[in-house]
């Protein structure tokens, strides 16, 4: 196998399209944080390659505008006024953090990726800033209105230990009456319409993707060649359903008080919706 190569990455400041250019993903894409596995290493959760070249040329295409909306309408529907502290738990390189900052909102992104959140930090303000943090630990000194956990961004953990480690923490950042929201693919539907084998050939790069379900997880293996050498990078999620979230929740001192199934807010359906957006109480 290849090794992984990380080259400088730099964004204008001034231009915020570049920005979003650089940190989105489509909006069907699985799994928007990614991270590796190398050799037979399988425990490197959190060597992440989404700030490489790679990365953004094989996730290229992107819907800010869905993100952007999905960002109004929750905040909407949850009836957060402006000036909430709203933490986005998980950010990647911050573009939700960057939509909730412009609403008005009070918003510290939070990502376990040293090179996310340099890049992210171009874009700090008097509403908006972001830390390296592991999402299983209490970010110190902060109590938040709201708690967003977006696209996909849990379920990266092999035990359930840790993912009750992450919700502890969660409950213990957030105010008396804050809310918790956690946007996850359906697994459900993604199972059911699991594309065995692809072959995408983006910018000159024939990435060969293969995905599979193994019973607890979904797996997305990307194969390709680049100047000689050959990488191959693994992505991995628990296949996370209603049932697991609302026993996770409910051990963690939760209550689900309502389940979405799409960013325009539609109720969900198991077998039909697109999305798992659960919001969740104390």
């Amino acid at each position: 196998m290849g090794h992984l190569f990380f080259r400088d990455m730099s964004i204008d400041n001034s231009t915020k399209t570049l920005f979003l250019q650089q940190c989105s993903v489509n909006s069907l894409v699985l799994f928007p944080k990614v991270v590796r596995m190398v050799e037979n290493s399988e425990n490197l959760w959190f060597a992440e390659w989404f700030d490489t070249d790679y990365y953004h040329t094989l996730y290229k295409h992107r819907d800010e505008r869905e993100a952007e909306l999905f960002m109004r309408s929750i905040t909407n529907h949850l009836q957060l006024p402006a000036g909430s502290q709203i933490c986005d738990l998980a950010c990647g390189k911050g573009r939700h953090a960057l939509f909730l900052s412009e609403l008005g909102y009070n918003v510290t992104g939070l990502d376990l990726s040293e090179n996310s959140i340099q890049l992210a930090k171009e874009f700090e303000g008097k509403n908006l800033r972001f830390d390296v943090h592991d999402m299983r630990e209490v970010y110190a000194d902060a109590q938040f209105d709201g708690i967003f956990n977006l696209f996909t961004s849990f379920g990266y953990f092999d035990a359930q230990s840790d993912n009750l480690k992450v919700l502890h923490s969660i409950k213990a950042m957030l105010s008396q009456n804050g809310v918790l929201v956690i946007d996850f693919m359906n697994a459900e539907k993604v199972i059911a319409n699991l594309v065995s084998e692809e072959v995408k050939t983006v910018d000159g790069l024939t990435f060969h993707l293969t995905r599979s379900y193994d019973g607890t997880h979904i797996f997305k293996n990307i194969q390709f060649d680049d100047q000689g050498k050959h990488f191959d990078f693994t992505e991995r999620v628990q296949a996370l359903k209603r049932g697991d979230f609302e026993d996770l929740l409910s051990k963690a001192g939760f209550k689900v008080v309502e389940l979405l199934g799409d960013y325009e807010l539609n109720s969900f359906d198991a077998q039909r919706s697109d999305r798992l957006i659960l919001i969740a109480q104390q």
